[in-house]
């Protein structure tokens, strides 16, 4: 299958007081048109600079290597204009939370016409009338007259589904999808996942989906790709990850999500330790702090990423 999007080798820098933050290391992945790629990992693992690197926005971070390659073209030359002309328009994202990415002061209708109007070069009147019909397929109640509306009158499932619309609104061939469910209710997001699966199945878009969800990757990724410390540390596909985790972070990831067939009272188990702190990482694995499997290779060099067959990838020395 031909990747529509293939990042190579990247590598994305921060300075700070601190000193040089390496908030991505040397993460390479893919995703082909039709297809769902996940990114898992907590919180500080490097998910969304990835993601926001795609589109150019990581200003004040620096690309500091690697090869973001769209539909052929390496985006990593492009100026802020060509970057301009392709983001909303061939690739969209929908941002972790609405109410701080939609505009308070600007009408819903102008917000999801206005990509139409200005990548597609149409008639305001004919941007708005597909504004109403967007909103309508993301299942929005009275869409013509919502349009009038602003986003403090909506409520977070509702705006997130005006996000949607936004980002599908130039029919995009890839959609970044940011933990596009944070803070809303289980039903709410059922609702929009099976939303968004649906609408790029139906449009052939590539999705990039970004979530800390174990449960949302098993029901709607194709693919999994698990980062830690800025790094790629297990990919492959989703049923056959889930089925035989390979590295012991993954293994912990899944150990904690509660099962029902589990015995109530039995303890849920824990990752121990905290998330590295990206500015001081331990020399060699960053996991190994956490590791109960970790030995003195561990600690001395950073493994890299493996193939294993069955288009499984694991960073672990143990399988080495």
């Amino acid at each position: 299958m031909t990747a529509l999007l293939d990042v190579s080798d990247l590598t994305v820098t921060f300075r700070t007081d601190r000193g040089l933050v390496r908030a991505v290391d040397s993460v390479s992945l893919s995703v082909a048109a039709g297809e769902t790629l996940a990114l898992v990992g907590e919180s500080g693992s490097g998910k969304s600079v990835t993601a926001l690197s795609i589109l150019g926005l990581i200003a004040p971070g620096r690309i500091e290597q690697g090869r973001i390659a769209f539909a052929g073209d390496d985006l990593t030359g492009f100026d802020e204009a060509a970057l301009r002309a392709i983001r909303g328009d061939r690739i969209a994202m929908i941002f972790q939370e609405p109410m701080s990415s939609l505009n308070p002061v600007l009408t819903i209708g102008k917000q999801v016409a206005e990509p139409i109007w200005l990548h597609r070069r149409m008639a305001w009147r004919e941007a708005y009338a597909q504004a109403a019909e967007l909103l309508r397929k993301v299942a929005i109640p009275d869409a013509g007259t919502r349009l009038n509306d602003y986003p403090h009158q909506f409520s977070g499932g509702m705006r997130q589904r005006v996000m949607i619309a936004m980002a599908l609104a130039c029919r995009p061939q890839l959609i970044i999808a940011d933990e596009p469910t944070t803070a809303l209710d289980v039903t709410v997001q059922a609702q929009i996942l099976a939303l968004l699966k649906g609408l790029t199945r139906e449009t052939n878009a590539a999705l990039l989906l970004i979530t800390h969800d174990l449960g949302v990757v098993a029901r709607y990724a194709d693919r999994v790709a698990v980062m830690y410390g800025g790094r790629i540390v297990e990919s492959g596909p989703a049923a056959a990850l889930y089925r035989k985790p390979k590295h012991p972070y993954t293994e912990g990831l899944m150990h904690s999500v509660p099962r029902l067939d589990g015995l109530a009272s039995k303890r849920l188990p824990a990752i121990p330790g905290q998330p590295p702190d990206l500015a001081k990482l331990p020399t060699g694995c960053a996991f190994a702090p956490r590791c109960p499997h970790v030995h003195d290779a561990c600690r001395a060099s950073v493994p890299q990423l493996r193939a294993l067959g069955d288009l499984r990838a694991v960073a672990c020395h143990r399988h080495g």
